[in-house]
């Protein structure tokens, strides 16, 4: 198997040729169709994120097809699997189904989970073994990113944690909005890159009315995130037309939160999306009085998965990626640390 491999931290990756690999009990060997390019892959190489495995092969946002499947353990592992059937394979690829967490089917908050491309092999590669249970069925055709392997690959982390992040904002104040003070909930994305280029177009989708925060000045990005159906767009540095009654922070920056308190309204909710985030400066006490929240987002659960993944055909999500060669892996990592394009990067094997 061919493999883009990360021997040592804020080092490029090695092209490397590995022995191919059997699936033990319990997992399955996915060849590869197409391998998302997140922000979180930069995290790992860059070392923002502690205790990586290394060597390590990068890579969490897969879409391929089963060529093996590893002997069954439990009647639950690889259920509904078959050579040769689609699948996706997310960040969580492994949990310890007996922590309190896991037991009060909160997985996403394991105490011992493997984490796909950090603390087991990814899908910068042209083949991965997978966890059977992590696995989520994809079918082979469908509407929009359906079409193709590499349209679909962003939604395997973009589109779920935008998922999970987006229904985090539910029961702020525009549920309220909704029944007492009539009209969409307005809500707030700030960085407008691949995982908000997906959830402005469910949560147009579910009806909501999206605002668009970008770095200022960034016109380009701006214009894309009102081509997506954005009511408004500007810099993280403008002030809404009107309070958000929600806002999802994607920038890795620790600065928006503050901005992002000052933009919702009484009672709203600022959910922090990125598994990563410099500091969070000193903020007055009245941007969080009045009953505003701040919360964060930590991986997923198989559910979520599972109920995104199963709406999503219907949403019309159209995904703008900039496709790479595998061997181009650091290109296509530098690219999205100098923000060169718009939506998500993928790689083909």
């Amino acid at each position: 198997m061919k493999a883009m491999v990360l021997n040592a931290l804020r080092t490029p990756l090695a092209d490397t040729e590995l022995d191919d690999r059997m699936p033990g009990p319990g997992e399955i060997r996915v060849a590869v169709g197409a391998c998302g390019v997140c922000r979180t892959d930069l995290h790992v190489v860059d070392g923002d994120l502690p205790h990586p495995r290394l060597p390590i092969i990068p890579g969490h946002e897969i879409v391929g097809r089963i060529d093996r499947i590893g002997p069954v353990r439990r009647e639950a592992d690889g259920a509904g699997l078959r050579i040769g059937m689609r699948v996706g394979i997310p960040w969580l690829g492994h949990t310890c189904g007996v922590c309190p967490y896991c037991r009060a089917h909160r997985e996403n908050l394991c105490d011992d989970p493997l984490f796909t491309g950090f603390t087991r092999d990814g899908g910068f590669a042209t083949s991965v073994i997978a966890d059977a249970r992590y696995a989520f069925p994809l079918g082979d055709t469908g509407p929009g990113a359906w079409a193709d392997d590499a349209a679909l690959a962003p939604l395997l982390c973009a589109g779920l944690i935008g998922w999970r992040s987006l229904g985090m904002t539910d029961d702020a104040v525009g549920g309220i909005r909704g029944g007492m003070m009539g009209g969409a909930q307005a809500l707030g994305l700030y960085g407008f890159g691949a995982a908000a280029h997906i959830v402005a177009q469910v949560a147009r989708w579910q009806g909501k009315s999206v605002y668009a925060f970008t770095r200022p000045g960034d016109g380009a990005t701006q214009a894309f995130a009102r081509s997506l159906g954005a009511v408004w767009a500007g810099g993280s540095d403008e002030p809404p037309p009107q309070p958000l009654d929600a806002a999802i922070i994607f920038a890795t920056v620790g600065e928006l939160v503050p901005l992002a308190l000052r933009a919702v309204r009484k009672g709203g909710r600022v959910v922090c999306a990125g598994i990563h985030m410099s500091d969070i400066p000193g903020f007055p006490y009245r941007l969080l009085w009045e009953e505003r929240q701040l919360v964060s987002v930590a991986n997923l659960t198989r559910q979520d998965g599972l109920d995104f993944l199963r709406q999503a055909p219907g949403m019309g999500i159209v995904t703008r990626i900039t496709r790479y060669k595998l061997q181009e892996a650091n290109q296509a990592l530098a690219d999205l640390r100098a923000g060169l394009f718009e939506g998500a990067a993928v790689l083909i094997p």
